[in-house]
Formats: C-alpha cells, sequence, structure tokens
C-alpha cells in the first residue's frame, strides 16, 4: 500500500481491525511487594467461606490467614495480583518455590534443582474477567524465566475455576479423594519469554502507578473543604 497515492485505500478489514483491539489484555498482572501486603490481606479477608474452602482447601479463620499473609516471603516466593480501577486487589496468584528434594512426589516429574506450587484467589466483584487465567499465565512465563519446568496446583476436585485453568493449560490432572493434583511441563527459556514478561510487568507498573496516584488524588480532593461527601 502506498500512503501517498489518494486513489489507494486500506484494505484492512475493520472487523479485523476491532477485533485486535479487543484482543488487547485488560487484566495487568503485576509482581506484588512489601507494600502490598496489607492489600492482600484486605482481599483474603474479604473471601467468603466457600472461597477460602476452595483457596486454602479448608476454612481458614481470620488469625490463620492473617498469619499465612505475614509469612510470606517476597525474597522467596513470588506473588502476583491484579488491582481493579478504584486500586482495590482483586485477585492473587502466589507461585511458592521449594527445592525438588523438599517435594519427592514431584521429583520424578523434573530433573531441576526446584519446582513451584500456584496458588490463585479471586474476588467475587472481579468473576468472570479472565483475572485468574492471567495470573497463571504470569506464573507459567516467571516459572519459565526462572529455570523451572514444572508447576504444580493442588485443589479440590470441586474446584471448576481451577480445574478449567489446569486443562485450558494443558495441565496432566490427578484426582484422588475429592482432591486434584495438577502438573504442567514448562519449555525453557526463551529471549522472546524474557522480552514478554518484561514488557507486561512494565506495562503492570505503569498501570499500577496510574491507579495509585489516581487513588491519592482522588483522596487528597475529597479532604478539600466543599468537596467533602455529604
Amino acid at each position: 500500500m502506498n500512503p501517498n497515492d489518494p486513489n489507494q485505500k486500506d484494505d484492512t478489514p475493520l472487523d479485523a481491525t476491532l477485533a485486535e483491539a479487543r484482543s488487547i489484555p485488560s487484566v495487568r498482572v503485576k509482581e506484588l511487594a512489601e507494600r502490598d501486603r496489607r492489600r492482600m490481606l484486605n482481599h483474603f479477608l474479604a473471601l467468603d467461606q466457600d472461597d477460602r474452602l476452595l483457596r486454602f482447601g479448608s476454612v481458614l479463620p481470620d488469625e490463620i490467614i492473617t498469619t499465612y499473609v505475614q509469612k510470606i516471603d517476597f525474597a522467596h516466593d513470588t506473588v502476583f495480583g491484579v488491582y481493579n480501577s478504584k486500586f482495590k486487589l482483586v485477585g492473587v496468584g502466589h507461585l511458592a518455590f521449594a527445592a525438588r528434594d523438599e517435594r519427592p512426589d514431584l521429583s520424578v516429574a523434573t530433573t531441576k534443582d526446584k519446582v513451584a506450587e500456584f496458588g490463585v484467589s479471586v474476588s467475587a466483584s472481579a468473576r468472570g474477567l479472565g483475572v485468574g487465567s492471567k495470573l497463571f499465565e504470569r506464573a507459567a512465563i516467571h516459572c519459565r524465566n526462572a529455570d523451572v519446568d514444572t508447576l504444580y496446583m493442588h485443589c479440590l476436585s470441586s474446584n471448576q475455576t481451577m480445574m478449567h485453568i489446569a486443562k485450558k493449560a494443558g495441565m496432566q490432572i490427578q484426582r484422588d479423594y475429592g482432591e486434584a493434583d495438577a502438573y504442567l511441563q514448562i519449555p525453557p527459556a526463551s529471549p522472546g519469554s524474557m522480552l514478554k514478561e518484561a514488557v507486561e510487568e512494565q506495562v503492570a507498573s505503569l498501570d499500577y502507578a496510574l491507579k495509585a496516584n489516581t487513588r491519592a488524588a482522588t483522596k487528597w480532593l475529597g479532604k478539600l473543604p466543599g468537596l467533602k461527601d455529604n
């Protein structure tokens, strides 16, 4: 196509252009850090009994959930999160690493030095938006770039969301006594996978900063005389 020819039309179908625009993911997954710990706790405490059962395998009380969040080691594990437009954490994916020797049940699945286990939770307000799938995809590519070739998930067989994510990813699923173990073999890292993760994190960081600044500005404006909510 010659852009200088006024008689030549763009033959790109409009539907294809719109489809491409719609394919751009709106769910931004960001790696979380110490500063996000309080919002992580709020996210988990807001889960109802059914969601706590699906996430942790049992209905954990607030005290145990608080201890769990307080003990997360961001230097050892990797935690991902999704913030909504109101700067509220609506999805959390915890990627826990363990030495291969510490998980003999997984030792036959890998020859690498470590394996990874993934757990995910999504707030009721963010269901159906693909948050869980995006968190899983980010965890998988992070494992790939961290030289981990086996990603493991343990959940209740009744957890349809996790089962859907596992099947969609092509994970091998083993069911036993109402519980399920799923394993995903991950290919080696490549320049493309490294670049993809770096770009996704950069975009998510920009989105995070924008939402944080917008939230701060809204709170500041709310304190001005005449602008406070009645």
